[in-house]
């Protein structure tokens, strides 16, 4: 089997260039050199062998995407819709930079030690994690740490997220300009920490405040964020003859409102009205199709990987990063018009 000494010898290189043409490091390159080494290494079969490289360098080039949100034991991770473009995006931009990714759900702390005893991961990303003895325990393990849609304020982290207050905002203030008052807020289960549910909560209640409209507990409807839990909601909005507007704070949730008012004979969005949030790709073919706030799920998994892999590389990186979100309009909602 070829080694890289014999790559560079039929190449009539050094090691050193072999290795960034591997590792996609071009700058110093010449573009006809590239091109030969990749050729010389596509007819020798040949593949880098990590375990050594990482004797060598201490680096593995393997980066970890952890989850540590149990939303449903019955879903996993990357079975949501959500989740799955997000890690989609995240491997795409690994993977042109040379390096590896490992995904794991972790439980607890002992499974994190765990983790980290048995693999040389250069760096984690994960997603919607809390300021807790988890991340505190992450802390210890002294490795490069990008938190995806986390409000945990640590100069040693880097953040990248969106706006979830206005989005919370943006999105009751279309059901409030369309004529609706009475507005259900369905979420996944939140309790006093901050993140994203509680952000987008926030300003679900700020905006009802700023147009005069009461606060009540009772619409407040939380549980996990699977479609079948969606469609129990919806069943149980459906008996409740004095709301006309659903706020749902994941789309995957509205899809599953939407299905559980239909098979209860309440029409969406005649009699009720649904807003969702992600803009994922079936919002599109809903029926109705879907009115949410869209971000760019892709694009910030990509900024993640990247803040990962520049950091490593000792090059320029943004502690926090807020990508732009916007409402998007289709047919859930109605206008209401005033009677008499």
């Amino acid at each position: 089997m070829a080694t890289i000494k014999d790559i560079a010898r039929e190449a009539k290189v050094s090691v050193t260039t072999v290795s960034n043409v591997i590792h996609k490091r071009y700058s110093r390159v010449a573009s006809e050199t590239i091109n030969r080494i990749n050729a010389i290494i596509a007819r020798n079969h040949y593949t880098p062998n990590l375990s050594a490289r990482s004797l060598v360098n201490k680096s593995s080039r393997i980066i970890g995407v952890i989850n540590h949100l149990f939303r449903s034991q019955a879903v996993s991770f990357m079975q949501d819709p959500f989740h799955g473009a997000l890690l989609g995006s995240i491997e795409k931009a690994i993977q042109e930079r040379g390096y590896y990714m490992m995904i794991r759900t972790v439980a607890d702390e002992q499974e994190l030690f765990s983790l980290f005893n048995n693999w040389n991961l250069d760096g984690v990303i994960l997603t919607g994690l809390f300021n807790d003895a988890f991340f505190e325990r992450l802390l210890e393990m002294d490795k490069p740490l990008v938190l995806l849609d986390s409000y945990v304020k640590n100069g040693k982290v880097f953040n990248v997220g969106i706006d979830d207050f206005h989005g919370g905002f943006m999105a009751t203030e279309y059901l409030v300009r369309k004529g609706h008052r009475n507005i259900v807020f369905a979420s996944p289960l939140f309790h006093g920490e901050e993140g994203v549910i509680k952000e987008r909560f926030r300003g679900y209640k700020d905006c009802l405040e700023r147009n005069g409209i009461a606060f009540n507990s009772k619409n407040v409807y939380q549980q996990d964020i699977t479609v079948e839990d969606g469609m129990e909601v919806g069943r149980m909005l459906s008996r409740r003859s004095d709301i006309t507007a659903v706020f749902a704070t994941a789309d995957i949730l509205a899809a599953g409102l939407i299905a559980g008012l239909i098979q209860s004979d309440r029409h969406v969005p005649g009699d009720v009205s649904v807003i969702g949030f992600d803009d994922l790709f079936f919002s599109r073919i809903l029926t109705p199709p879907l009115t949410t706030i869209h971000q760019d799920t892709e694009e910030r998994g990509r900024i993640a990987a990247n803040t990962m892999m520049d950091y490593l590389e000792g090059k320029e990186t943004t502690s926090r990063i807020v990508t732009p979100i916007k409402l998007i309009e289709r047919a859930s909602v109605a206008r209401l018009t005033l009677s008499g």
